[in-house]
């Protein structure tokens, strides 16, 4: 793997804490990347997951579209969300990366942050969108904020379009695999690792498609019931950081360790958490049949290694979470407008398509999933280099 165009370490001048970035490429000039807060996070980490967006931004490469990819970044900070210095702290970050933001990185919400404050510590750092490097590329940039902000309005029942897009996608990647492989919507178990945005939208998408949620992990630990859980009800019950109120549980329902989720018995897993959730260690406990990462980088190669040996398919990151970043630059581009409907058929139809060609040709090659979608990013990104020329 070629190193990054850029790596950047920055020490806080205030609590001596950490924050990075690393943009792994650029395409006209601009990467995308999401910016984390978590307490641990490392250079290595937002490195693999600058890596990672390069690939989901040359995934969706359509040269028909008026979205054109991006290249991959990624900013971390480690630092607990919760402490009572957290804004603080991201507020200086934001004001140490503002010539980056200014000019080549797009960045929003990711693990530990929402969009809501990662835009109001982009205000008072002085930027005038987290997303403005891509300002330049627009046709018509007032007509494209206004479709994008009109489109973060939009709610269904209770959640907002932002959350459920990234999820939509998750679930239609379960969905494709489990169509592959001829099996039943209904009668399919499935186990969550994390409620909050992409776990808890991912969730409501398989149980609506008439899969069984059968357990559900917080920082509180594991939520199980083998007849389903109540998925609404745990929705509703959240709280911002994804964590349930427990007096929504039911009778039938049972509270477990935190770690319960990995061994439910279930066909198809969902770590929608944090990094490095699954080990060689944990792959052990594992028997589901498929993985999906809706988190990013969950699983730990030797445990993937270990994992397909006993025909365990890991449905990777680089495809099955990559619609929340597709649909912020489908509405902005103005692919598609500020409407729920067209943003689900849109993301249903994009995510099918490309996890269909990723486990056809990890079928037909004999290899797993990941190395399959990771050969056909390679594609598209000389695709885009030929195009747009190289940046690195």
């Amino acid at each position: 793997m070629a190193a990054p165009l850029m790596s950047l370490v920055w020490t806080d001048h205030v609590t001596g804490r950490q924050g990075f970035l690393v943009v792994d490429r650029l395409v006209r000039g601009v990467a995308s990347g999401g910016l984390r807060m978590r307490p641990g996070c490392t250079l290595e980490e937002v490195t693999g997951l600058a890596r990672g967006m390069t690939m989901k931004e040359a995934l969706h490469y359509d040269p028909d579209a008026r979205y054109v990819p991006l290249g991959g970044a990624k900013g971390g900070i480690d630092c607990d969300p919760r402490d009572p210095g957290a804004y603080g702290l991201l507020v200086r970050y934001l004001r140490a990366m503002r010539p980056y933001i200014e000019s080549c990185w797009t960045t929003g919400e990711d693990l530990g942050l929402t969009q809501d404050l990662v835009d109001r510590a982009a205000a008072e750092a002085g930027l005038v969108s987290s997303v403005q490097a891509v300002y330049p590329l627009l046709d018509d940039e007032a007509a494209a904020r206004g479709r994008l902000a009109d489109a973060f309005a939009v709610e269904v029942d209770g959640i907002g379009l932002d959350e459920l897009a990234g999820g939509c996608g998750v679930a239609e990647s379960v969905l494709t695999a489990l169509d592959r492989a001829s099996v039943p919507y209904r009668g399919t178990r499935v186990s969550v690792q994390g409620l909050g945005t992409m776990g808890g939208a991912t969730a409501r998408f398989l149980s609506r498609a008439g899969l069984t949620v059968v357990a559900v992990a917080d920082v509180r630990g594991t939520m199980a019931n083998p007849e389903g859980l109540d998925v609404e009800a745990l929705l509703a019950a959240r709280d911002a950081y994804g964590t349930v109120d427990r007096a929504a549980l039911r009778p039938g329902d049972r509270e477990l360790p935190g770690d319960a989720w990995l061994s439910a018995d279930a066909e198809v897993l969902v770590p929608a958490a944090v990094s490095y959730a699954v080990g060689a260690a944990e792959q052990g406990r594992v028997t589901a049949r498929w993985i999906a990462e809706a988190a990013n980088m969950p699983v730990r190669p030797e445990a993937e290694a270990a994992l397909a040996a006993r025909g365990v398919t890991v449905l990777p990151d680089v495809v099955v979470n990559s619609a929340t970043n597709a649909w912020w630059w489908w509405t902005l581009f103005g692919d598609i407008g500020a409407d729920a409907d067209e943003a689900f058929d849109r993301v249903r139809r994009s995510v099918r398509a490309l996890t269909g060609q990723v486990l056809a040709r990890a079928e037909t090659g004999r290899t797993t999933a990941r190395a399959a979608a990771h050969a056909l990013a390679e594609d598209r990104l000389a695709a885009l280099a030929d195009r747009f020329g190289c940046y690195r």
